[in-house]
């Protein structure tokens, strides 16, 4: 049995679960998550408890339930917490700041490069270089934190560029200035 799947889910007190068939909605505090589930597995709520089983044993079902447990899980979390991505900007002259709730990123190109948040997301600048994206649904978030990163990714000669936070940048040496003109 999937050991992701066959875990536990437990439901923070200010969090409503409503369970219509295969379609599950969460509502909490930082907002609503609704999410149509394979029919391959089924949940069930015990008291405080959300639990994800498979309905049958075929290889498919069995791929699909830690799955879903933890796209439920993930739903629960993010009504409830939020999550959030780290970016770091890295070179001379880069830098992010907010504009209204829109982030403006000078990345070394000819104009400032413009980024609207999704509904649910919001960004925050600390000093120049620190980008922080946060949201309850960590889809949106995810994918948000990386059209940011896709503006400038970092290159691997001098590592600048904008980059997730503890993001290791494998450096390459340059030119080793051997051979030329004779």
């Amino acid at each position: 049995m999937s050991r992701i799947g066959k875990r536990p889910i437990t439901i923070p007190a200010k969090v409503q679960v409503a369970i219509n068939g295969t379609n599950i909605v969460v509502k909490g505090p930082k907002g609503e998550l609704s999410r149509t589930l394979t029919p391959n597995v089924s949940v069930s709520q015990e008291g405080e408890i959300l639990q994800v089983n498979r309905r049958d044993e075929t290889r498919t079902s069995k791929q699909l339930h830690g799955l879903s447990r933890t796209l439920v899980a993930n739903m629960v979390e993010g009504v409830s917490q939020g999550f959030q991505r780290r970016l770091e900007i890295q070179g001379v002259g880069y830098r992010a700041q907010l504009q209204g709730r829109n982030l403006l990123l000078n990345m070394g190109y000819s104009h400032p490069v413009q980024i609207e948040p999704p509904d649910g997301i919001q960004f925050a600048v600390e000093g120049t270089t620190n980008v922080i994206v946060s949201g309850y649904d960590k889809e949106i978030v995810g994918n948000t934190a990386a059209k940011i990163r896709a503006v400038r990714p970092p290159e691997p000669y001098k590592g600048k560029g904008i980059r997730y936070a503890g993001e290791v940048v494998r450096r390459k040496a340059g030119k080793t200035g051997k051979g030329g003109k004779k």
